[in-house]
């Protein structure tokens, strides 16, 4: 069955598939090397040293744990796959990482924003400590013990990983394409239409990202940045050609 469903795939979907997969082993496999593959290819705060132009890319492939690689993934499949049959590879694939992107700019500025917030709370010699020194204290498993510290160093040291921000995109496309399409979720087995569904993941994206709960060190304004993107894109699509982008 398995094999069946990967050979049946559209060739973005796969390849996308198969990337991501190896970029998570390679990660465990430097690992054990002693090299933290999240802490280089992870998008870093544009205000942190450890910041680098290919991370705009990079992000994407990373992911934190076997979860989050695998309902990144289960959505690639599930909702991927139909649009790229229906738009052709190219525009797909221009689609997913234009809604990536999209989802790195959001959050970076939010992060940007969120650490010139925080600068202006301490002094400066505090802020150079925590520029040099705070991603190694994450690399042991550590933070600072003073709060406004620690806030500065996961605002300005801890990468953000996944592909969620494309792929936010990706759900609100199939959300504004097929709306009245009846989706059952793994949590909750009872059959949901999309133009539902989709509206009030994105709430809850907007409401956690507002509250910013320091149980939850998710990027919930990269997966908003990466859902506006995609809405916008198919609007004015739709809007410019209603006959042909189908």
């Amino acid at each position: 069955m398995l094999q069946a469903l990967f050979r049946n795939m559209p060739p973005v979907v796969k390849n996308l598939l198969i990337l991501n997969v190896l970029m998570f082993f390679a990660k465990f496999t430097f690992e054990r090397q002693g090299i933290q593959l999240d802490f280089i290819l992870g998008l870093s705060n544009p205000a942190s040293p450890n910041f680098e132009p290919y991370q705009i890319i990079t992000y994407m492939f990373m992911h934190g744990d076997l979860g989050h690689l695998f309902f990144n993934m289960f959505a690639l499949v599930t909702f991927g796959s139909i649009l790229e049959r229906m738009w052709g590879p190219k525009r797909f694939i221009s689609f997913y990482f234009i809604t990536g992107i999209g989802a790195m700019f959001l959050y970076s500025l939010v992060n940007y924003v969120e650490y010139l917030q925080l600068v202006s709370k301490l002094p400066a010699d505090v802020v150079e400590v925590v520029k040099e020194n705070g991603q190694s204290l994450f690399k042991q498993g550590m933070n600072y013990s003073d709060e406004t510290v620690a806030a500065l160093n996961l605002s300005l040291n801890m990468p953000a990983v996944g592909a969620s921000g494309a792929l936010y995109g990706i759900m609100i496309a199939f959300g504004m394409l097929f709306p009245n399409t009846e989706m059952m979720l793994i949590f909750l087995p009872i059959p949901i239409k999309a133009k539902y569904f989709i509206p009030v993941m994105i709430f809850i994206e907007l409401y956690l990202g507002v509250m910013q709960y320091s149980w939850d060190n998710v990027a919930h304004f990269a997966h908003l940045g990466g859902a506006l993107i995609g809405g916008l894109i198919v609007y004015f699509q739709k809007k410019k050609d209603r006959r042909n982008f189908y």
